[in-house]
């Protein structure tokens, strides 16, 4: 619950003499004053890939064609592909998810990729555009990292840790205590700024565990808390496949300015091709190339939408994958990724959501309902998710707005500090387990108090001590 407000709660919110009451505000204006931004940005962004994967797609994967009796070859259709890129290398196959659709096809040249759609009935190139290059992918840029990279990256998991820090602040202090659940679960519609943090308080209190799941879900792919601490010992573990050359690639290696990898495989090495490893995929004798591949991957279990990764390089393999990450599927359950040698036909790998670890399994379930990927009803419950975001963000602006101290001095105003508060130990607890479990946010705590104890506290305007 994101509010900076400055005026004193009303009594019946508010017991005589709690200071911690007042320690939590102080720290609930302080996160504030980070968060609300990026929040902000968040909910924006988020409500923009919603809508755009829904409705356009997010690589020409909606282009609408006329079904016919059949469609051609895989081979086929990527030979319209590459003559349409000349000098190109094919990399990558996408099924259409339906008859009436287009098959998409990535063709890299010169280090560029490029989307390629074409009518799979009759290989005509419908459209071509470099990769990356759309609305969806300028937004996905400012809310993965703010396209500032790492810098942009670690800004986003500070603002999103010390989200969790508001949550909790916003929660103690809405808490029903002598006003009672009723205040607590239902606005009661005064006017002003009572309107306001009625309001405010009453929604936060409703989306906070929803709040939550998002910023964790989130925090799973950031570059510290998600990927050093969380991501690293929840990996699929490459042993589990029986007696598998590894390349020195990880899945990751397949990502391309996007996470299109399973969060649970992105740091497992690939298996290599080059042995006779494995166990039978296609028929001994078999010519292994992109037809084949395809009916292979029909064969065993890929329906409509699906992913045809080529071999890269002497030991890659040919990867076959659906996940609802990458919209193939809206059931995260039905994820599977596949390994194929690119000699023998040999399947090498058959992983699927049962065997991901417990935290693979709830980040599957987790990106599929961050990311709206579930169908309609999550891309509406998701952009009502955000719409409430945005709100809490603006009511709390308005709040502080309305209740500013007057002069030059005031314009901060933070909440006042207590003097002897009680329960101390229980707040730099509560500090300690924040920033261990969020490192950045742990830090950023630490830089906020050291700056608070050694300047704002003894600013004349923001002196005002609780006895």
């Amino acid at each position: 619950m994101t509010s900076i407000d400055t005026a004193y709660p009303p009594a019946q919110a508010r017991p005589g003499g709690n200071k911690f009451y007042f320690a939590a505000w102080r720290w609930h204006f302080y996160a504030g004053l980070f968060v609300i931004p990026f929040f902000c940005i968040l909910a924006v962004t988020g409500m923009m890939m919603l809508w755009i994967s829904w409705v356009d797609g997010r690589d020409g994967e909606r282009t609408p064609v006329v079904p016919q009796a059949a469609a051609l070859a895989v081979s086929a259709q990527a030979e319209g592909a590459l003559g349409a890129v000349p000098g190109g290398t094919l990399k990558q196959y996408v099924a259409p998810r339906s008859a009436g659709l287009a098959a998409i096809f990535r063709v890299d040249r010169d280090g560029d990729a490029n989307m390629v759609v074409v009518n799979p009935y009759t290989a005509e190139v419908l459209e071509i555009f470099p990769r990356r290059s759309g609305w969806y992918d300028f937004a996905d840029g400012i809310h993965s990292e703010l396209m500032l990279g790492v810098t942009g990256d670690r800004m986003l998991e500070v603002a999103a840790s010390l989200g969790m820090v508001l949550i909790a602040t916003g929660l103690y202090m809405w808490w029903p205590r002598e006003a009672g659940w009723r205040a607590a679960l239902i606005p009661t519609f005064g006017r002003g700024r009572a309107l306001w943090r009625s309001l405010h308080g009453v929604l936060g209190f409703w989306i906070s565990i929803v709040l939550v799941f998002f910023l964790v879900s989130g925090l799973a792919w950031t570059g510290v808390w998600g990927e050093k601490m969380v991501q690293a010992w929840s990996q699929f573990p490459a042993e589990k496949w029986d007696n598998v050359p590894l390349s020195d690639d990880i899945h990751a290696s397949m990502n391309h300015d996007r996470k299109e990898v399973p969060w649970a495989l992105e740091l497992t090495p690939m298996p290599a091709s080059g042995s006779h490893a494995g166990h039978a995929g296609l028929a001994e004798g078999t010519v292994v190339d992109i037809d084949t591949l395809n009916a292979l991957a029909r064969e065993i279990g890929f329906k409509a939408r699906y992913q045809l990764n080529l071999p890269a390089g002497e030991t890659g393999v040919w990867t076959i994958n659906r996940d609802s990450m990458n919209t193939d599927d809206t059931d995260p359950t039905s994820d599977r990724t596949v390994h194929v040698d690119q000699y023998t036909g040999n399947i090498l790998a058959d992983v699927r959501y049962a065997d991901y670890s417990l935290a693979g399994k709830a980040m599957a379930v987790g990106i599929a309902l961050h990311m709206g990927t579930m169908g309609l009803w999550s891309v509406l419950a998701n952009t009502a998710v955000c719409l409430a975001v945005l709100f809490l963000c603006i009511s709390a602006v308005v709040m502080w707005w309305t209740r500013r101290p007057a002069g030059a001095g005031g314009r901060l105003a933070a909440p006042p500090l207590p003097k002897d508060m009680p329960m101390w130990q229980g707040a730099v607890l509560i500090g300690l387990v924040v920033s261990l479990a969020f490192p950045l946010a742990g830090l950023t705590l630490i830089a906020v108090l050291a700056l608070d104890g050694a300047i704002l506290s003894r600013l004349p305007a923001l002196r005002r001590l609780v006895s």
